[in-house]
């Protein structure tokens, strides 16, 4: 878009001595925009293209940062508790295999409930949405500190609640980002998706580093963190009165599963989101299962306790916000593509090398490469899909991009049960090299795809 209007005497603007009657408009760019919600509107009126927006702009849109403030809440105890779940885990069972059952039961329940999350997000109020969603997470984090306080607590509650989060991250994951396509301008998409990226990689950086301090300190910290994540997510529901209601779809008159088939479809249709889709997925499911090991990598691996843990698995969420906000930076995503694919390798490569590394000290620099490869790798998927996807599809293709998730879940316990077999060093090599063929697989795919396109 010129930002320019197009006038009768536009074709004599060559001719010798033309000057214009008034002065021109200014580009878009210029246009002021409303940085708070106008009373009665649904969503703020932003235009669907300006020059890109710094971080600092981005956030001063007021929706924005409410959704920024509300995710924050929320992945802060989800962090937390994630670490306080596996270590609780891994007291009662003592096994890979039983590390990997609590992705397992969270695995499938993602990929059972994340396309009806897409559906929702396409059809309801995204606000309502986020509060259903975030509540589950809020029932599911308070139970298990309650079973915890009064010792009842046992392996299948766990997988209770892992089956609750997943389906309150099924609701939230694609509401939350189908929602930036209302709160903010469609060419400062990719700095708003690294934003919220960089949101929960930070949260993950503080919440298992206050849950492993917190655990190894005190002899109750463990029904701590599961009762403060409880609050947390209250908190994160209250948040949420102050985002607009989200501009639900046409009705279709088409059932949720035709709408689920029309998502399916329309994502067939285009080569590029197809292919973005499935590489996520593949990166996703063969390279995420690392976090699940983190524990025995800390204890196993390097003989260090629950502090060691929470340390490692704060490593590589810094190497993640270091690589946020680098590609935060208005000029930083020119060739998306080149990001996606780099970072994408970079990411399995540095997985393999984190089977080899001889001592804590190599894993810490390894696990922040591990961390800023992943970030830009999804920072990179997540702006691309957003920005060839049309709206009225955005929230059911975001829920195919959660289905990545719970694939990572699900391939948690055949590489848990592989790892108790062959030994952990041997399984996450293989994992690396996986994610590595994946991304190459999707690179000479998407040369094929360009010559195509040049004939």
């Amino acid at each position: 878009m010129s930002g320019r209007a197009i006038r009768p005497d536009d074709a004599q603007r060559d001719q010798p001595g033309w000057t214009p009657a008034v002065p021109e408009p200014g580009p878009l760019s210029e246009v002021p925009v409303p940085a708070v919600p106008v009373p009665g509107e649904t969503a703020l009126p932003v235009p669907p293209e300006t020059s890109p927006l710094g971080s600092m702009a981005i956030l001063r849109t007021a929706s924005f940062l409410v959704l920024y403030l509300n995710s924050a809440a929320v992945f802060l105890g989800v962090m937390a508790q994630a670490i306080a779940r596996g270590w609780l885990a891994f007291e009662l069972t003592g096994s890979n295999a039983a590390l990997g059952g609590i992705l397992l039961a969270f695995g499938v329940a993602l990929l059972l409930a994340t396309p009806w999350g897409g559906v929702a997000a396409d059809r309801l109020p995204k606000r309502l949405v986020l509060q259903l969603s975030v509540l589950l997470l809020a029932v599911s984090s308070a139970g298990i500190g309650l079973a915890v306080v009064l010792d009842v607590i046992a392996y299948w509650m766990l997988l209770v609640a892992s089956v609750l989060q997943a389906v309150g991250f099924a609701l939230f994951g694609p509401a939350r980002m189908a929602f930036l396509a209302e709160l903010v301008p469609r060419g400062s998409m990719p700095q708003a998706v690294s934003l919220l990226l960089v949101n929960a990689e930070v949260n993950r950086v503080v919440g298992p580093a206050l849950a492993g301090v917190v655990i190894g300190a005190v002899t109750w910290g463990i029904e701590a963190i599961f009762l403060v994540s409880a609050v947390l997510a209250f908190v994160g529901i209250l948040l949420t009165a102050g985002l607009p209601a989200g501009l639900p779809g046409e009705p279709s008159g088409r059932s949720p599963l035709g709408e689920l088939a029309d998502g399916v479809r329309y994502v067939h249709r285009h080569r590029e989101l197809n292919a973005l889709v499935w590489c996520g997925i593949g990166v996703t499911m063969l390279g995420m299962p690392y976090l699940a090991f983190m524990p025995t990598i800390a204890s196993d691996l390097f003989g260090l306790g629950s502090a060691g843990y929470g340390v490692l698995s704060a490593t590589s969420a810094v190497g993640g916000v270091a690589a946020g906000l680098f590609l935060g930076r208005r000029g930083a995503w020119v060739r998306r593509r080149r990001v996606f694919v780099g970072a994408g390798a970079v990411f399995g490569l540095a997985v393999c090398s984190l089977a080899v590394a001889p001592t804590a000290y190599v894993a810490v620099v390894v696990l922040l490469a591990v961390g800023a490869a992943m970030l830009a790798f999804q920072t990179s998927n997540q702006s691309q899909l957003l920005d060839l996807t049309d709206p009225e599809y955005q929230g059911r293709v975001q829920g195919l991009v959660m289905l990545s998730f719970g694939a990572f879940g699900i391939a948690a316990l055949p590489l848990g049960l592989l790892a108790d077999l062959v030994g952990l060093r041997w399984t996450l090599g293989g994992m690396g090299a996986g994610v590595v063929a994946v991304v190459a697989l999707y690179a000479v795919a998407g040369r094929r795809r360009s010559a195509a396109a040049r004939r």
